[in-house]
């Protein structure tokens, strides 16, 4: 199947005669394409943005390393957010603050009305494309309760706002969505690895509404090209196309133990932070209240959605302690800092006393096989409990890094890169700020995305840059294998970019993930060929990690407040006066940069007001 995914996207392309370019060590095949819009990425967000384009009649490429529904939307298992109202009464107005207060008045409050306005339009589109939601009794789209998500403003009670598939809302999705950009004859390159932007510095004046219609002013710089390596027979690709839209996924995999896939290397972070451009907010890491202990797999949300309950040693519920109204469905950074000081305080369970329980034994077995099979098979599996008889051991494990690509140029925070655009774990619209709440990552793939208008022709030297950067590291000759290399990485990200943060470990990570950087220049590869040559690819993944976690660190060590998902023991209240703004992170002669924007406290229209800033508490 996957071969004539690849033959159909090579006939249709416009793609002229492949030719040589020779470094001095080695000659690369490069094929030269034409399209309308190029999509990096096939999950959620990646291919809803190509049927978008698809169905309005653009000749559009995806482009993905992986086999479409391999991708890491497939793992996505509680659900996704829209006031359908179909259990209780709801309004997207509702939705629209909880969103604003779970971002710790970080998100950019137009963006985030757009997406809960739209949310119940993009879940509808959804069941109409075929998605198999689960259902009531009355045959409507079941929806169930999520952590954070409140009725009238937060004055209501918890809402039940979260559509699913029983616990495997993201399998069901992306399937979905691969059989619709099948059916409009988007044009899919499997199995091909993006390395790299290439940028246009002349001017472009043509203007268009992209993903986030908050942004308006066009800059300087245009990206018009993007660079591709074909894993199965080492030729080079360069795609040519009016607009790009990257949707790469995030960088989970620059922990130890996260619940992201292996393909999650910030591939497209690192592609913009090498053309110059800054990415967002890299501090505000999520974790995952329940990651399986000593696994990391992800157990959803839903299960505490559905009536599970986090116990201590003591067997004391103890999340009423730290959220007396919200309890066990408060928002993931603070059950993940709860669950934390449990263990800190020695009320963890286990002979290390150094994780939590998640009982869902007191759960009916019929609602178990029902609405969480999967959760199920995953803890005997991965834990090896029943969870009809047994609980689950957990931990708080790195889940997402949702706010990354920043498409702006330079340090005006108004102005945009032309054909450029970002959707899903690689974007920062910002509808997520400081913390994201739960399913609302599976609505925010599916509500961005379009766009497109004439070509120009392409230079002949584009891209020759990248190619002699793939070229030097595919002959890397030093000392250290890649692995060992990413493993000090992961074990500093995991050691000084936790949970709870002190200048001391932050000051201490950023000189330790500076020197795991540099010893990236020591770097060596067994193999020196082209055609499947994983050692190649997992270093420029590698590569890719280290400029999202170097970022990623010092932008956390001059944050000097608690917020969202960025908690510090030596600043532990939100500083509203200095730091309600957004980090902007470059990438310049292989060090980090920081400069600030302002966050968006107004909405796009008065169809609701803006939520000043207030205590979050749960």
């Amino acid at each position: 199947m996957w071969r004539s995914c690849v033959s159909r996207g090579l006939s249709k392309a416009r793609a002229s005669a492949s030719r040589l370019l020779s470094t001095a060590s080695s000659s690369y095949t490069v094929v030269d394409h034409t399209y309308d819009a190029v999509v990096v990425g096939a999950g959620g967000a990646g291919l809803r943005a190509a049927i978008g384009l698809s169905e309005h009649g653009f000749n559009t490429a995806c482009i993905t390393k992986l086999f479409p529904t391999r991708s890491h939307t497939v793992a996505a298992q509680g659900g996704i957010n829209a006031a359908l109202g179909n259990m209780t009464e709801d309004d997207w107005r509702w939705h629209m603050y909880d969103t604003v207060k779970g971002s710790d008045w970080l998100g950019d409050q137009d963006s985030i009305q757009y997406m809960c306005r739209e949310a119940p339009k993009a879940v509808i589109e959804l069941e109409n494309y075929g998605l198999p939601f689960s259902r009531t009794e009355d045959g409507k789209i079941y929806q169930r309760a999520f952590g954070g998500q409140s009725l009238d403003f937060g004055k209501g009670g918890q809402a039940y706002r979260c559509a699913c598939a029983a616990d495997r809302t993201g399998h069901a999705m992306l399937h979905t969505l691969y059989g619709q950009a099948m059916k409009h004859n988007t044009q899919f390159f499997v199995e091909y690895f993006a390395l790299d932007l290439i940028m246009d510095n002349e001017v472009n004046m043509t203007c268009y509404k992209c993903l986030f219609p908050m942004l308006g002013n066009l800059c300087w710089v245009t990206v018009r090209e993007s660079l591709l390596l074909n894993m199965e027979d080492g030729t080079l690709h360069r795609f040519r196309a009016n607009n790009t839209i990257l949707a790469t996924g995030g960088y989970g995999r620059a922990y130890f133990s996260a619940t992201s896939a292996h393909t999650c290397t910030g591939d497209g972070n690192a592609m913009v932070a090498r053309a110059g451009l800054p990415l967002q907010d890299l501090e505000f890491v999520q974790f995952h209240p329940t990651g399986i202990y000593g696994a990391g797999c992800l157990i959803t949300e839903g299960s505490r959605g559905e009536g599970g309950i986090l116990r201590n040693s003591e067997g004391e519920r103890f999340m009423e302690r730290y959220a007396p109204t919200a309890k066990d469905l408060a928002s993931r950074d603070v059950v993940s800092r709860s669950m934390t000081m449990e263990i800190r305080e020695g009320r963890g369970v286990g002979p290390l006393k150094d994780h939590i329980y998640l009982h869902l034994n007191h759960l009916p077995p019929e609602v178990l096989k029902e609405r969480l099979p999967g959760i199920s098979e995953t803890a005997a599996i991965f834990a090896g409990v029943d969870v009809t008889k047994e609980p689950i051991p957990v931990l708080p494990t790195v889940h997402i890094t949702i706010w990354v690509v920043v498409d702006i140029k330079g340090d005006n925070p108004d102005s945009v890169v032309p054909g450029l655009m970002a959707a899903g774990e690689a974007a920062c619209a910002s509808v997520h700020g400081a913390n994201r709440l739960g399913a609302n990552s599976l609505l925010d793939i599916v509500v961005f995305g379009r766009a497109c208008d004439k070509q120009k022709p392409l230079e002949k030297d584009a891209g020759e840059k990248t190619i002699a950067w793939l070229d030097k590291l595919r002959n890397a000759n030093g000392s250290l294998p890649t692995s060992k290399i990413r493993l000090n990485m992961q074990r500093v990200m995991q050691n000084n970019a936790a949970v709870f943060r002190t200048q001391e470990t932050l000051e201490e990570g950023c000189q330790l993930i500076t020197k795991a950087w540099e010893s990236f220049h020591d770097v060596k590869l067994s193999d020196r060929s082209l055609i499947w040559n994983s050692d190649l690819i997992e270093t420029i993944e590698l590569e890719n990690l280290l400029i999202n976690a170097c970022i990623t660190m010092h932008s956390a060590e001059a944050r000097k407040e608690s917020r969202g998902a960025h908690a510090r023991e030596d600043f532990t209240t939100r500083d509203d006066e200095r730091w309600m703004k957004h980090s902007l992170g470059y990438w310049e002669n292989e060090k980090v940069r920081l400069a600030y924007r302002p966050v968006h406290m107004n909405t796009l229209d008065d169809e609701v007001e803006s939520f000043p800033p207030k205590a979050r508490v749960y």
